[in-house]
């Protein structure tokens, strides 16, 4: 189907827009950003939009954590017409190609959370390793992502009370991907609910004043990953900007006793890389952690990235996070604040983390689900 978009530049094969990635419906992109105070305030702001292009749709979602209680906002559209308007309903997102900022901004809603916000990047965007991955033959995963970190500044109004970010009191990151996106699919009311076993994960963003650690990894065995991608980007005195990327990752994890589900109460990782020395991070989880479904990750209350909703559809509900039945829905994918320590610098960052039923280590928390 021929669309506006294909009256633009950026065709990659003989087919229009409508036909991303050979056709395939799990073809997606995807941005993603998280915003969080330095002093490590029980405070957490996640967004993202989601498009699909086969499916005709495009998705997005906003949610803050403040202290026990997480409010969630999300909405999805067809893509019609305007299929490169990253806007849905009262949530939009503007990316200046010239500075590299971006801009997002959520008017007034029912769910009573709005802002307008820019992310800056602090650092260079990094790109990780493709994660491809194929079962009996089938592919499952053809995955690009670019991570980024960077300093926030603007306003958010929650709960009724206004919120002021600048760039050196609010610190975040920013992830975006493209390519056949595996389904995830955990949502308890609309089985079938995938099952998960014997298996570690963690996607982490750490960083410190002039330096940004960013962690991919997955392994069914201690020492041992099916899939790593780890970068270092550090800005030195004089302004020059280097990279290097990892080859090892140790992990040494302290899981805190949480009633409801898998929580990281602190930890160690040991990461060797191509040239230079290695680096140990110390992380400590903080109380901010805002739970991705949320943002409909997995799905949630029937409602899956990508499906088709109408010319227009929105929800938003509060959460408490200290109810069983919440965290039974929610599940464990998270955004996680950390308190970080590395080479005498502290720091700040999220992590993302489940360890599934059969993994050799860390058996307390494998009676949640990993995800």
């Amino acid at each position: 189907m021929l669309t506006p978009q294909d009256d633009l530049l950026g065709h990659q094969t003989p087919g229009n827009f409508t036909d991303a990635g050979g056709g395939d419906v799990r073809f997606t992109e995807r941005y993603w950003y998280t915003a969080h105070p330095v002093d490590g305030s029980a405070l957490i702001l996640d967004a993202g939009f989601g498009y699909y292009p086969n499916r005709g749709v495009m998705d997005a979602f906003a949610g803050i954590t403040i202290g026990r209680r997480q409010i969630n906002f999300r909405a999805s559209r067809r893509l019609g017409l305007r299929p490169l308007d990253t806007e849905v309903g009262p949530l939009s997102l503007w990316v200046d190609l010239r500075t590299g900022r971006h801009h997002l901004a959520l008017r007034e809603n029912a769910s009573g959370l709005s802002f307008e916000l820019v992310f800056e990047p602090s650092l260079p965007a990094t790109q990780e390793k493709q994660s491809r991955r194929e079962r009996k033959g089938v592919l499952e995963e053809d995955l690009a992502r670019v991570a980024q970190f960077g300093r926030w500044s603007g306003w958010l109004v929650a709960d009724g009370q206004r919120h002021e970010l600048r760039p050196d009191t609010w610190w975040g990151q920013r992830d975006r991907s493209w390519g056949i996106r595996s389904e995830m699919r955990t949502d308890h009311d609309k089985p079938p609910v995938q099952q998960h076993a014997q298996f570690l994960w963690t996607w982490s963003m750490f960083q410190f004043e002039d330096c940004g650690v960013s962690v991919f990894l997955k392994e069914r065995e201690p020492g041992h990953p099916y899939y790593l991608s780890c970068s270092e980007v550090r800005r030195g005195p004089d302004g020059q900007v280097t990279h290097r990327e990892a080859t090892a990752v140790r992990h040494d994890i302290t899981w805190a006793d949480d009633p409801l589900g898998q929580t990281i109460r602190e930890g160690v990782l040991d990461i060797e890389f191509t040239v230079g020395p290695p680096r140990r991070i110390r992380f400590t989880g903080l109380p901010a952690r805002f739970y991705l479904k949320g943002g409909n990750y997995g799905g949630f209350a029937g409602w899956n990235h990508g499906d088709d909703r109408g010319e227009y559809a929105e929800a938003h509900d509060v959460w408490d996070l200290d109810d069983p039945a919440v965290r039974f829905k929610a599940r464990t994918l998270s955004d996680h604040v950390m308190r970080v320590e590395s080479e005498g610098a502290t720091g700040i960052g999220i992590s993302e983390y489940g360890v599934a039923a059969g993994y050799p280590l860390y058996p307390a928390p494998q009676q949640f689900p990993a995800l």
